[in-house]
């Protein structure tokens, strides 16, 4: 509504009083809340902090409902995946017509916690408890834990099968006007403490002390733990414990027993009919060319991951251009960029977090929402996303009389007409649909079928058209997708995969090329085949786990579909129709231009030449190549570099710098693409402001004593306090001989001293030694992931500063474990505060 109108309830269970008032002000703006006859058996508070946003109406608490502390950092995904299935919702509570009128079931534009408030309003209203939803919506940790209730996991389990969690870090509190009571997401990050008083009043708030309490009229007290549910029954008059509720909820219905009967897991399924035809060694090759595979992604990227079982580690940041001002063929996934959690919402810890994070998902229908089918966890389960070639092909094989899978091919005439892609990604569609309403659970987008006529569409474009026309038909909920790519091995193309639609991926190419590099001696180890497999699985679910967590995820349903990236260079009619809600602020490549870039790749594989190219591309993406991708750090630039500094020549560092700053001939970055106005005359810059005000606004970047040298280091610390600015230690400490004076009048001290997650270095010495202390939330360079300094690196002078053990490699944390609230975050200020008096 344009006037912002909102009712704030209907209920004639409850009242809702809501203001953009202060908490001191409500009872005055309220006079009914200073009447003494008006009386109520509950109070559900809520004082909201606008702490990324200006205060607004339409961000108050619901109230309906819930009112929750913290963030759903998984709402895009769970708007995301309602939309896929809303339009098939059918209870026996509403018409068919009136299921029609409520759509959407959740208006856009709300906050998180009025999103998260429709869900359960839905929930409720087609019959099931209060609690039963909570426990649907925001479970506990139990994929895994092998400790927990084979009841109540069942009970998860069956749930799981019709809807993602909607997590937090969230301490939801609860009521329908019969029952009042809170819950904590599976991570346990928010706090929710309570008491019990000898006159029958339960308190429960985010902070202790919110009320003036005698204690000794404490008869309990005690805080909420991950998951669980503190819950008063006020027409029973009683506090019902979550062991009590939850086996009466869990026990209400036999999951286990639906389980057992309909749920398919994936280790269980007989040998497929037909065994994976292995790629020949002249195949793996001509096909690494078609995807674009380089001589750097086997050697650098795959082989690593197949050896050690791990994401490989490499140094510093990206100075190549970006996809779309690149002038090499650009894998699709490149103009697609990951969002990560900031500030109060931080990124979890998939280290030191992981019991409570899950790889699980599973492929079908993803049945009716809004009624207990015993059919509805008819689908296959999968432990997590990357499936092996004969994983995929006992899938293939599936035919249960009612669960059937369906193969469909990546392609376009590869003719090279305008059009010819547009044509491809229309056919598919119109399959992928004539398969869902023929049926089938299960869609196969496979491109291992091309040839010289034949080029892949590229399978993010394939997966992401496939899944938002099932929405727009509303029949994406009945299907899963499982892509079989050739153009799928490094760990951010999965990401992209999961993230637009994608329910499992098998990489059948990178799985080839790990096989043929050890046959062919290019690979030196004595693994086995299998265990690489194992390894390079391993390795790219690790990297996913790190991935989502970045974004405060805990679970890879919840990732899934959720669409957390941002788009540079591809134009808005390939957005809209083909990654619909994804944003794209930045336009540039439509679908010839997506083409041509393919058919680059394509005609370099299926060449008629009488003399193919027996070599695959450099690449020089991670490492400059003669041959390669271009770099604003090149051999040209750093020698300019360091000849200037050798030589103390300024004319060498102007060549530098311009080499670098001036991207008028070759654009690789956004700012490289403006450019000043110099026609007009200057202004004096005495008229402006005098020239040592401005040298007191200059700071270096955050890098820490380890990831550079000692000399880098200390020469930034001396050159910022010459000039009057400032120079930051990073997080690494700084070593206390530093902290004097030097005989010449210099100082190597840092003005900025950097309190990071890991605390590296930081003592109450080095706190007051600092003009300015900076709390790290993330780090710049891998926002959502920590600091990483391997073992090699880790000297003895380093570990010293640091410290820690020589030789033992150090990763910071992701979040700072100190920070998971605006609290938490105030009173680590305060504290810092007082240790630098």
């Amino acid at each position: 509504d344009p006037i912002g109108f909102y009712l704030a309830s209907l209920s004639y269970k409850t009242v809702v009083y809501k203001g953009q008032l202060t908490s001191m002000q409500v009872r005055h703006y309220f006079p009914d809340l200073n009447n003494n006859r008006i009386v109520s058996a509950f109070g559900l508070i809520h004082s909201r902090f606008a702490t990324n946003t200006f205060p607004s109406w339409k961000l108050a608490q619901p109230f309906r409902y819930i009112a929750h502390n913290g963030e759903i950092n998984t709402v895009q995904g769970n708007l995301n995946w309602l939309k896929t299935s809303e339009k098939g919702f059918e209870s026996p509570f509403f018409t068919k017509e009136e299921m029609e009128m409520l759509l959407p079931l959740i208006t856009e534009g709300q906050s998180d916690s009025a999103c998260l408030d429709n869900m359960i309003e839905l929930l409720l209203l087609c019959g099931r408890s209060l609690p039963h939803v909570m426990m649907m919506l925001i479970p506990e940790a139990w994929d895994g834990n092998d400790q927990m209730d084979p009841v109540k996991k069942a009970f998860y389990e069956f749930h799981a099968s019709l809807m993602e969690p909607w997590d937090g870090p969230a301490s939801i509190s609860f009521t329908d006007g019969k029952m009042i009571g809170a819950t904590l997401d599976r991570n346990g990050l928010r706090p929710s403490r309570y008491c019990v008083t000898t006159d029958d009043r339960v308190i429960m708030a985010s902070e202790t002390g919110v009320l003036p309490i005698d204690q000794k009229m404490i008869r309990e007290k005690g805080r909420l733990q991950p998951g669980k549910m503190f819950v008063v029954d006020m027409e029973q008059g009683r506090i019902i414990s979550d062991e009590e509720i939850k086996n009466k909820i869990c026990s209400s219905k036999p999951y286990a027993e639906w389980l057992n009967k309909y749920k398919i897991r994936l280790e269980e399924l007989p040998e497929p009919r037909v065994l994976f035809t292995e790629l020949q060694h002249d195949q793996i090759f001509k096909y690494q060319k078609a995807f674009g595979y380089t001589t750097e992604d086997v050697e650098s990227i795959i082989t690593p991951m197949a050896l050690d079982g791990k994401e490989p580690i490499g140094s510093m940041g990206s100075d190549i251009p970006l996809a779309v001002l690149s002038d090499e063929p650009q894998h699709l996934s490149s103009y697609f960029k990951q969002l990560f959690a900031q500030v109060t919402n931080p990124p979890i810890d998939p280290i030191r977090e992981r019991l409570v994070m899950s790889l699980a998902t599973f492929a079908g229908n993803n049945g009716n929402l809004l009624v207990e089918d015993p059919l509805a966890c008819h689908c296959v389960a999968l432990k997590h996303p990357v499936l092996s070639n004969h994983e995929l092909e006992k899938i293939r094989s599936i035919d249960t009389g009612i669960f059937q899978a369906k193969t469909l091919q990546l392609y376009f005439r590869s003719d090279g007409k305008p059009g010819s892609l547009q044509a491809g990604v229309e056919r598919l569609c119109r399959y992928a649909v004539d398969a869902a309403l023929d049926g089938f659970e299960v869609l196969i987008l496979s491109d291992r079928a091309i040839d010289s006529d034949h080029a892949p569409i590229p399978s993010l474009l394939a997966t992401a058209a496939v899944h938002h026309h099932l929405i727009r038909k509303g029949l994406r909920g009945q299907v899963g997708i499982i892509v079989e790519a050739g153009d799928v091995w490094e760990v951010h193309h999965y990401a992209c995969l999961i993230g637009f639609g994608a329910t499992a991926i098998n990489p059948y190419l990178a799985f080839a090329t790990i096989q043929d590099a050890r046959i062919t001696g290019k690979l030196q180890t004595a693994l086995e085949p299998e265990q690489l497999r194992k390894n390079y699985i391993k390795a790219v679910n690790e990297g996913l786990l790190k991935v989502f967590s970045k974004m405060g995820i805990s679970t890879l349903q919840s990732y899934q579909g959720a669409q957390i990236f941002e788009i540079i260079g591809l134009n808005h009619t390939v957005v809209d129709k083909y990654f619909t809600g994804a944003t794209s602020r930045i336009e540039g490549m439509g679908l010839d231009e997506i083409a041509r870039e393919t058919l680059a790749k394509h005609l370099f594989a299926f060449s008629r030449k009488d003399i193919p190219v027996e070599r695959l591309p450099t690449g020089g993406v991670y490492q400059w190549k003669r041959k390669g991708e271009f770099h604003l750090f090149n051999p040209n630039t750093v020698h300019y570099l360091q000849y200037s500094t050798h030589m103390n020549d300024y004319v060498s560092f102007k060549k530098y710098s311009k080499l670098v700053n001036d991207q008028t001939e070759k654009a690789a970055t956004i700012r490289g693409m403006f450019q000043f106005k110099r026609k007009r005359p200057s202004i004096p810059l005495e008229e402006v402001e005098p020239e040592v005000n401005i040298l007191k606004r200059f700071a270096t970047g955050a890098m820490s004593f380890g990831s550079i040298s000692h000399e880098a280091h200390s020469t930034l610390a001396i050159a910022m306090n010459r000039i009057g600015a400032k120079s930051n230690t990073g997080e690494g400490g700084e070593d206390e001989f530093r902290f004097e004076t030097l005989d010449n009048g210099d100082s190597m001290r840092s003005a900025i001293k950097q309190v990071a997650s890991a605390r590296f270095g930081v003592t109450s010495y080095y706190l007051t030694q600092a003009d300015e202390l900076q709390i790290k939330m993330a780090q710049g360079a891998k926002p959502g992931e920590g600091g990483q300094l391997p073992g090699h690196k880790v000297d003895e002078w380093i570990g010293k500063v640091r410290h820690s053990t020589p030789g033992v490699g150090l990763i910071s944390p992701p979040p700072h474990h100190d920070i998971y609230s605006i609290e938490d975050l105030a009173q680590l200020i305060f504290d810092l505060k007082n240790s630098n008096r």
